[in-house]
């Protein structure tokens, strides 16, 4: 186990530092959600209404609305408030368990000694041994300020997370408040069928059989044989997810140029179908990436390169190219011929 929580337990003067464990897990198989025709995962996204941008969870703030109006609260802020950054268990009231409502019970934690005598430990749980009660304590935990019940396990502290009173609701069934007239004869009888199904509580008889019967599906589809390679699902995930590798338009005239350069002309192979991806794939980045002004002056260069190879264009390679209208006719016209050549 891993603690999740390290912190003290106030008791009077006494002071007994503790780690802070999960006492319980949740046994049922994983699931997630797959696309039924291909086995692709389904992710989900963190996506801004305003702005449409998937926001990292480090960016995330948390934030109250009422009446119209929202309030932001910036993770410095909740930690600012002092019941929050307290990593003390304080003792109030040491009560008979009797007098706990069980359904005010939420979470149970054991504690471990985290010092190097576990004396107050063991003061602490042969305290609660001798006078036979409960500790009801107080403390913070993941952003919230907690009531909670100290008892004891195996000679292990327990801290049994409680439900707030006003958390509670309160049962309120018109149908009770009539009046029902039970017989004698159905009580008895009813008190006789409690009697022949009596017996001590132990768990362990007891089985979850939708989890059993979900294994037992789980293993017979793998021994058939029916399954997916995870690995096939998640790329095909990455590649047309969005994930995949996008090619800037400037990047598709320089291979161009540079197979030309090579001596071999562009056809339908690998490069020209980069180029027809660019072009029907991504027209917004297509359509942005010539405004730029950064990338001119290497597609001017390239073009002039290009131009300097060819015998054709000899009187042309020789003017010269500083002013930028030209360089930008340049860019155009080696556009217009990747295009028609793809």
């Amino acid at each position: 186990m891993r603690a999740i929580w390290k912190g003290a337990i106030a008791f009077g003067l006494v002071n007994v530092p503790v780690k802070v464990y999960s006492a319980t897990e949740d046994h049922d198989i994983s699931l997630h959600q797959v696309h039924n025709a291909d086995g692709g995962r389904i992710r989900y996204q963190r996506r801004c209404e305003v702005c449409s941008k998937i926001i990292d969870y480090s960016d995330i703030d948390k934030a109250y609305e009422d009446d119209g109006r929202t309030v932001v609260l910036t993770k410095e802020e909740l930690k600012s408030i002092p019941a929050e950054s307290s990593h003390e268990i304080e003792v109030v009231q040491f009560v008979p368990s009797e007098q706990l409502e069980p359904m005010m019970f939420e979470k149970s934690y054991y504690l471990e000694p985290d010092s190097k005598s576990p004396k107050a430990y063991v003061l602490l749980r042969r305290a609660l041994e001798d006078t036979d009660r409960v500790a009801v304590v107080q403390f913070a935990l993941r952003e919230k300020t907690r009531l909670g019940a100290l008892r004891i396990k195996d000679d292990v502290l327990v801290l049994q997370s409680l439900l707030w009173p006003d958390e509670v609701r309160e049962a309120s069934f018109p149908a009770l408040e009539e009046s029902v007239r039970i017989s004698a004869q159905e009580r008895e009888m009813s008190a006789a069928l409690v009697e022949s199904m009596a017996a001590d509580f132990e768990p362990e008889q007891f089985t979850d059989d939708y989890q059993v019967q979900l294994r037992k599906l789980i293993e017979a589809k793998l021994e058939k044989g029916d399954s997916l390679d995870t690995d096939e699902t998640f790329s095909a995930e990455a590649g047309e997810g969005g994930k995949g590798e996008v090619i800037d338009l400037m990047e598709a005239l320089k291979r161009s140029l540079d197979r030309k350069r090579a001596g071999g002309a562009v056809d339908g192979s690998a490069d020209a179908g980069s180029e027809e991806d660019a072009d029907d794939g991504g027209t917004d980045e297509s359509a942005t990436a010539p405004a730029r002004k950064a990338p001119a002056k290497p597609a001017a260069k390239s073009a002039g390169t290009a131009a300097k190879s060819s015998a054709a264009t000899k009187s042309t390679a020789s003017k010269p190219a500083a002013s930028k209208p030209t360089a930008a006719k340049s860019a155009a016209k080696t556009t217009t011929r990747a295009r028609k050549g793809a």
